[in-house]
Formats: structure tokens, C-alpha cells, sequence
């Protein structure tokens, strides 16, 4: 490989969240933190090397978005997944859950329901209960180890006051990337009655061979005239923090109102340095995520072999997309809080508690793997040791 993904990076004492958040998030300081959804390596160099040279210009005052930002979105979306972008589709938001936000404030009334496909992203409950919607669930199906869309579940769900679907794909925390036929059939439910489509696809680029992303406008003119797309390059390469998020948007009406409603909330001025990461990220970090998506690609199999071998309890659910592991820990027979205890008391591993993306992720802990395969290897030792001395007591 060109780049070392082995490389130990030391997080520590840079107001990182992931690693100096440990203490305010889940009462400790020693543990070994796979929870929040960044990863522990340096962006792509020509990254690093475009805001290096920004840096050295020395004057960071408002910004535009130039056209070479868009330029380089359009040619990622058409190059990654064949999907055609206008310019004037593209929407700013400094990130996708803002975004949510205004979304579900300005198509919706208080009192009015949203859909969400559980286990999923907790902040989108959370964003849904606190503009005063009603969120509604579409559980997942679990099938022979794989997620599945309850088609029939939904349809039972809708009613004239459903106003928005919430759809994350590729899925979190689960992994699914959607397939065209489950998406066409989730499309037409929405089409017929009249729900727009929220399509959170942040991690629509960190997907493991074998497996394709569809973008769920792209299906049709008619899916793309009720869908907000958020993109963004954050996930991907590693810069979350820039806070830079696309959202399109082919309708022009609903574009207007968003863009009126983000304006108005004072958040539609882009982040100088998030502009440069994502337009370097999209034009010259291409080489640099096909290793990496190899990278996570070696540390997955080593993750379900290790399990398989050592902790056979705990069931992986093989993601088909991004960097986070959904482990299915029922077979422990804990309650949630003893399997909390177990893995941050005992093993000292800080993972998400599955539960809190919906009570049927009770059971469940989502793992990070966005790391070098030694700390990989240590957190699942650290397992291994908990979970033996579980059994043996």
C-alpha cells in the first residue's frame, strides 16, 4: 500500500471527542474508544496539503463556493455513482443533521409524523421529538444476518399526517446498502402518498466490494423531485470537523424554501477550510480511499474471524458499507446495563449501546473499525478476556 494505515496517531489532548470526549460521554477515561464515527487516520495528503497551503495565504474572512467546488462534486457523483448533478441542485449545509433539521421544520407541522427505519442514527429521534413531530418506526427485518426493508410494515404505518421518510443508505448502524429493487418500492409508497424523502447518504463512498450504491434519486425524475440528498465528504476522508455538507436538491421549489429556511437560520455561509478539504478530497483523493475501503475491507475479516474463533456469543453483522460494526451480543443473555458494565468495566472498550437507536437495537453494540488493525486486534482481546471471564463465572 501506498499510504500506512498502520500508522499509530496519537489523539489524545487535541480536543478530539472520539478520545478526549471518553470522560463526559460514558464516566471514564481508560478505555479504548470505537464509538463515534470518525476514524484515526490523517486525511489524504493532497488534503492536507491544499489547507496547508490556504493556511499559508493567511487571510480566512467569508467565503464564497466557487465553481470548482461544485465542479468537483459533479464529476464525484458522476464518476463514484453515475449520477448526473446540476449545479444548481446543490445546496449548502454546514451538516447533514442541521439540514434534518430545517427540513422537518419547513415541510412539516408540529404534531405531524416522520419516518424512520430502526435500528437507525439516533439524533434523527432526536431532531424529530424536539421540533415537536412525532417519530414513527419502520423496523428493520433481520433476516439469516441481514437487514431487510418491512415493506408491509410501512405501508401499515402511513397515514395523511406521515409527512417525510427518513432513509439512511448505506445504513447506520446496521451497513445495508439498499438495493435498486428496494429502493424503487420504498419510492413508489412515498410517490403515491405524497411523502418526501430525507436520504441521508453520507456514507455512500466507503463501500466494501461487491456492493454498489445507489443513489435514490438517481432511480428517477419522479423519486428526485421529492428527495433531499445529504452528501458530504466528511465521512469519507476523514474531516468531519470542517463541517461541510451538500444537500441536493433537484426540485427547485423545495430547494427555495430550504435554502430560504437555512439562510435564515444563519448557517448557509460555508467553512473556508471545509470548502478546500472536500473540493481537494473529491479531485485528488480517490487513490487514497481505494486503499483505504481495502484497509477497512482487511480489518472486517479480521474483526468477524477473531469473533468467529474466540467470541463465537457475539454474532458480526457483515456490513456492505461503511467503517462502523454492528454486533449482535444477545446470545450473552445480559441486560442492557450488564452489557454495558461488561464491555466498559470490564473489557474497556467504548462502543454505542445499541439501544440507543431504538429499543429493537437492544442487545446490540455498534463498534468503530476506522483504526490501525493493533488497536483493532487490542479492543477485541480486551473483549475476548471480558467475555470468557463472563462464562467462566
Amino acid at each position: 500500500m501506498k499510504y500506512d494505515f498502520d500508522q499509530m496517531i496519537n489523539r489524545e489532548n487535541t480536543a478530539c471527542e472520539k478520545w478526549d470526549g471518553l470522560k463526559d460521554r460514558f464516566g471514564v477515561s481508560e478505555a479504548i474508544p470505537m464509538w463515534v464515527a470518525d476514524m484515526d487516520f490523517k486525511s489524504p495528503p493532497p488534503v492536507i496539503e491544499a489547507l496547508s497551503q490556504r493556511v499559508q495565504h493567511g487571510i480566512f474572512g467569508y467565503t464564497n463556493r466557487p465553481d470548482s467546488y461544485f465542479e468537483a462534486i459533479i464529476d464525484w457523483g458522476k464518476r463514484r455513482h453515475h449520477w448526473s448533478i446540476d449545479k444548481k441542485w446543490i445546496a449548502h449545509s454546514p451538516g447533514i443533521l442541521p439540514a434534518l433539521s430545517s427540513i422537518i421544520n419547513s415541510f412539516s407541522q408540529q404534531g405531524d409524523k416522520v419516518i424512520i427505519q430502526t435500528p437507525v442514527y439516533h439524533p434523527f429521534s432526536q431532531i424529530i421529538k424536539s421540533l415537536g413531530r412525532e417519530s414513527v418506526s419502520n423496523p428493520l427485518k433481520l433476516e439469516n444476518s441481514r437487514y431487510m426493508i418491512d415493506i408491509e410494515d410501512l405501508k401499515e404505518k402511513i397515514d395523511p399526517t406521515v409527512k417525510i421518510l427518513v432513509l439512511c443508505n448505506p445504513h447506520n448502524p446496521v451497513g445495508r446498502v439498499w438495493s435498486e429493487e428496494e429502493l424503487t418500492m420504498l419510492g413508489q409508497i412515498c410517490i403515491e402518498n405524497n411523502i418526501l424523502v430525507v436520504s441521508d447518504e453520507i456514507h455512500c463512498d466507503l463501500v466494501f466490494r461487491g456492493n454498489k450504491h445507489i443513489p435514490f434519486a438517481s432511480l428517477s425524475e419522479e423519486f428526485a423531485n421529492l428527495t433531499f440528498t445529504c452528501i458530504a465528504a466528511s465521512k469519507t476522508f476523514n474531516i468531519a470537523g470542517l463541517q461541510t455538507s451538500s444537500i441536493i436538491i433537484p426540485n427547485q421549489k423545495l430547494r427555495d424554501i430550504f435554502n430560504k429556511a437555512i439562510n435564515n437560520q444563519c448557517i448557509g455561509s460555508p467553512n473556508t477550510f471545509g470548502m478546500v478539504a472536500a473540493e481537494s478530497a473529491y479531485r485528488y483523493g480517490e487513490e487514497w480511499l481505494e486503499e483505504l475501503i481495502d484497509y477497512l475491507q482487511g480489518n472486517l475479516d479480521f474483526l468477524i474471524c477473531y469473533f468467529q474463533k474466540n467470541i463465537p456469543q457475539i454474532k458480526v453483522i457483515r456490513p456492505e458499507s461503511t467503517f462502523l460494526v454492528w454486533l449482535d451480543c444477545r446470545e450473552l443473555g445480559l441486560a442492557k446495563n450488564e452489557l454495558d458494565e461488561l464491555m466498559l468495566s470490564q473489557a474497556k472498550v467504548a462502543m454505542n449501546e445499541g439501544y440507543i437507536f431504538g429499543v429493537d437495537g437492544e442487545g446490540f453494540m455498534r463498534m468503530n473499525i476506522g483504526c490501525s488493525r493493533s488497536l483493532l486486534e487490542k479492543c477485541l482481546r480486551q473483549i475476548d478476556g471480558a467475555v470468557n471471564f463472563l462464562c467462566r463465572a
